[in-house]
Parts: structure tokens; C-alpha cells; sequence
């Protein structure tokens, strides 16, 4: 049977609960056909590139399907019924990896990673300062200078 991936948008006012129950309403489609769902992922809710239907984020989930192209074709057809989906894409894919991540939760792996790692050391001080130190610096010595030279204006030498 051909492999199929499909990502579906959801409305932001709906909770992971109610997303998930969408995405079972599509396994109960796909295996009534005797198609079966090899992967299932929740992305979260995440920004949209742009307004759709008056929402700017989404529940994205992820399914990897194996099933005939008619279960695929009854699925893609519910999806686009349902009101709380925004937006929906299949496309048709050689393997499906069970096991692994998507690209979307490996970026976000990655990316807590390198948030929470190590960042480097620290530079070393003075060398990447802006000058405003130094700049105090001559202005409080100007002042010190000034003072000193007006009290010394008063006739005293």
C-alpha cells in the first residue's frame, strides 16, 4: 500500500485533547479501509506564517499513513469538512521512520540544547566595552580638574 504523510492545522482555541480526537477520527477512517497509522506527532501550538481564518497559531499534528489512495482520499475529505481544522496537506512518501523524530521535533531538540548548553566563555573585561566607562572616567577627572582650577581662580596661587 503507498505511504502517505499528512499534517493537519487546527484552531487555536481547541485544547491537545480535542486535536488528538481529530486525528482519531482519521485513524478510524484509514483503518475501516484497512489502512493503519504508523506515526503520530503533536507539534504543539505553533505561529502562523500568516492569518487563516482570523486565528495566527495552530495545533499542528503530524500522521504517517499507510493506506489505500480511496481511505487517503476519505480522509483528506473529512478533514476538510471539519470546521476546526484550518488547513490540511497529504503528500505521498517512499518510508515512513517509525522511531525517529520528524524535522520539526529534531530542530526543537536541538534548539533547547544549544539554549540551555554551554555558551563560551565570557570576554575578558574592558575589551568589548562600550566606552562609556572610560568616558566617566575622563569626565570625573575634567570635573576634578575644573574644581580645582576655580578654586585656585579666586587669587590664591
Amino acid at each position: 500500500m503507498p505511504l502517505y504523510e499528512t499534517v493537519l492545522i487546527a484552531r487555536n482555541d481547541l485544547t491537545q485533547a480535542q486535536v488528538e480526537a481529530i486525528a482519531d477520527q482519521v485513524t478510524a477512517t484509514v483503518t475501516e479501509a484497512g489502512g493503519e497509522v504508523k506515526k503520530r506527532e503533536y507539534w504543539g501550538l505553533r505561529g502562523l506564517a500568516y492569518r487563516i481564518k482570523k486565528n495566527r497559531k495552530g495545533h499542528y499534528m503530524l500522521l504517517g499513513l499507510d493506506c489505500p489512495a480511496a481511505a487517503e482520499q476519505e480522509a483528506a475529505r473529512q478533514l476538510g469538512l471539519n470546521e476546526d481544522v484550518l488547513r490540511h496537506m497529504t503528500i505521498r512518501v517512499e518510508a515512513i521512520d517509525a522511531e525517529a523524530p520528524s524535522a520539526i521535533l529534531a530542530k526543537r531538540g536541538d534548539d533547547r540544547e544549544r539554549d540551555r548548553g554551554f555558551r563560551g566563555p565570557r570576554p575578558a573585561a574592558g575589551r568589548f566595552s562600550s566606552g562609556r566607562r572610560e568616558r566617566n572616567d575622563d569626565r570625573e577627572e575634567y570635573r576634578a580638574r575644573s574644581r580645582d582650577d576655580s578654586d585656585n581662580a579666586g587669587g590664591e596661587e
